[in-house]
């Protein structure tokens, strides 16, 4: 995941940010850049590679100044490329870095190329740079400018920006994507995390979606989204160092929660080519070749490679089976000649997982791995690795893991369809434009917190519920229902809604918990039909659904709603208030959260 440094203070601002820099190399990255700002002059040094190339670069060429950004980059839009490295400069007047994607940024640039703009990369990220100038260039001053810039993107992002003509200020902005700042006596510091910071100051506020700041050595200036200052609390962390990991949060499952529009964003970039369109890295012959697939998982993975299988078999006409990896290595499956297995785990360590994927090898298929650790058993084993780039998951119920892995599914299933010629090149763009929308639909629907907490609260003390769900969203009420029961020991099982008469029905009783997930696709009606069966039996409905289909609801009892989506990709979006629920309820019991009893991060033996 990309990171982003910001340093204000008396000391070699270049120093203090590759130092700061290297304490996130664990998140990976493909390209690194610092700018500084000395008096009215911008300096800027870029590498491709590891920060040991940048290290070299600015020992070459030192760079002056006492304020400065500085980034590492997982490429998203554009190839690795020193030109599509951060920081992004415009006309020697504005220096920029930024994490996310902006989703309207090709209209952004096409009016901007229509005024004379001059772009150097292929990133969404100098078209910021451009328009920050832009808008200077109209009168607009500091923080006054970051205002009007916000008021025109659209997406999840964090970014941090240097104006020439504000030398000894630092501006900020988050949304969806974190970033916090750092203070002491004599510096003033910002990272996407805190860890960055650990070394400079233990004193840490973190921003709040939609905030900006203007930072100096003499204020910190910090406005929400309605532009109003704001007074954000300054976290002492010294007495915890644990709470530097965390984030801020009280478990490190709220803090992933939290970081997974980042996580979507760079899992979309490991699918997107040097042209920015949305590949795998598969060629067309590879997919071409492929006749069938064969997904092998355990737990959460397994299902999202269920949920996985309505993509590729929709979009690309592919017939695929999902295995449970322990069962799967110990059968004699039949298989059609030009199949390939693609296991799914995000350690890349399963035991299971990686046994049934050998297996599979000495069936002679072909092997594919979708994996957040790329240096994994299971990554080394496959013929062809998919990276999720999630970060480091701590906490024990996947999170962040989980919808990286759809992610990668939904794009494998357009590449799919485009290399069997079931989706047009416009077609395709279109889907991936969907997709580039997500991060920030997500980190909307992280704001469900507080929403979600009574009905948590209601949870805490149900012996057992039921999660409902149809079509895509099936294999989501199975996940609902895993995680329900890994963090707060409730019983919960998830069924297909069109089951209900074929035997869950008999388990309705008054007042349990029936949870039911909607998104308005064209099988909602029958979903709430089978809904209101369960609340003439005395069940407690809580929804969790998308507006519009809300609004066909009026006898539940609690309800979860998020912005309208494309009900194609609405598994990754409600999959948020799923987690949340689950962890809400886990808070309320007061069981540990990270550390769920009996259940380990990565299951390594049988």
């Amino acid at each position: 995941m990309c990171g982003i440094v910001g340093y204000i203070g008396d000391q070699p601002a270049a120093d203090i940010i590759l130092d700061a820099l290297k304490r996130l190399e664990y998140r990976g990255y493909d390209s690194s850049g610092i700018a500084t700002l000395e008096g009215k002059k911008i300096h800027l040094t870029r590498a491709v590679g590891k920060l040991a190339q940048l290290d070299t670069a600015l020992k070459n060429t030192p760079q002056a100044g006492n304020i400065g950004i500085g980034h590492t980059r997982w490429a998203t839009h554009g190839g690795v490329t020193e030109a599509n490295a951060h920081p992004h400069l415009a006309a020697d007047e504005v220096a920029i870095v930024h994490n996310g994607i902006i989703e309207n940024y090709a209209e952004l640039k096409a009016e901007l190329l229509a005024k004379g703009h001059e772009f150097s990369s292929q990133t969404d990220s100098e078209v910021l740079a451009h328009l920050f100038l832009d808008i200077v260039r109209q009168g607009y001053k500091g923080a006054q400018a970051m205002q009007q810039v916000l008021a025109r993107i659209k997406g999840a992002f964090a970014l941090a920006v240097l104006l020439r003509d504000s030398p000894d200020t630092l501006f900020v902005a988050r949304n969806a994507s974190p970033l916090a700042i750092g203070i002491e006596d004599g510096l003033v510091c910002v990272a996407s995390d805190a860890m960055a910071m650990a070394h400079l100051t233990r004193n840490v506020i973190y921003l709040k979606d939609g905030d900006y700041a203007a930072l100096s050595l003499d204020e910190l200036q910090i406005f929400d989204r309605d532009n109003q200052l704001a007074n954000r609390e300054i976290i002492r962390t010294s007495a915890s160092p644990a709470l530097i990991d965390k984030g801020g949060y009280r478990h490190f499952m709220e803090k992933e929660i939290h970081e997974q529009p980042d996580a979507i964003a760079h899992t979309i970039a490991a699918m997107t080519d040097a042209k920015g369109v949305l590949k795998t890295g598969l060629s067309d012959a590879d997919l071409g070749d492929i006749r069938h697939l064969v997904i092998l998982a355990a737990g959460t993975s397994h299902y999202a490679g269920q949920v996985g299988r309505y993509w590729l078999e929709g979009l690309a006409g592919i017939p695929v089976s999902v295995e449970t990896a322990s069962e799967y290595r110990y059968r004699a499956p039949a298989h059609l000649a030009g199949g390939a297995v693609v296991a799914i785990s995000q350690s890349g360590e399963s035991l299971d997982t990686l046994m049934a994927l050998r297996h599979a090898k000495e069936m002679g298929l072909k092997t594919i791995a979708i994996v957040n650790v790329p240096e994994s058993s299971i990554a080394r084993e496959a013929d062809i690795i998919l990276p999720t780039r999630a970060g480091p998951e701590i906490g024990v119920a996947s999170t962040k893991a989980f919808t990286a892995q759809l992610t990668v599914l939904f794009a494998l299933a357009v590449d799919f369809g485009r290399a069997k010629a079931r989706l047009s090149a416009d077609e395709a763009a279109g889907l991936q434009q969907k997709l580039l929308s997500v991060p920030s639909a997500v980190g909307a629907a992280i704001d469900c917190f507080e929403a979600i907490r009574p009905i948590a609260q209601s949870l805490k003390k149900t012996p057992s519920c039921l999660f409902l769900g149809r079509g895509r969203l099936y294999p989501l009420a199975l996940e609902a229902a895993l995680k329900l029961k890994e963090l707060s020991y409730i019983h919960a099982e998830g069924f297909a809604a069109g089951e209900m008469k074929h035997g869950p029905i008999a388990l309705i009783e008054e007042d349990l918990p029936v949870i039911c997930l909607l998104d308005g696709d064209d099988l909602s009606a029958k979903t709430i039909s089978n809904l209101k069966e369960a609340e003439a039996r005395g069940a407690t409905i809580i929804l969790i659904a998308t507006a519009s289909s809300a609004k066909l609801v009026d006898f539940d009892s609690f309800r979860v709603v998020i912005e309208d989506c494309d009900p194609l990709l609405a598994p990754l979006i409600l999959a948020i208030p799923a987690q949340i629920l689950a962890y809400q309820t886990a808070v309320e019991k007061g069981t540990d959260v990270d550390q769920p009893r009996n259940l380990a991060k990565s299951v390594t033996v049988e």
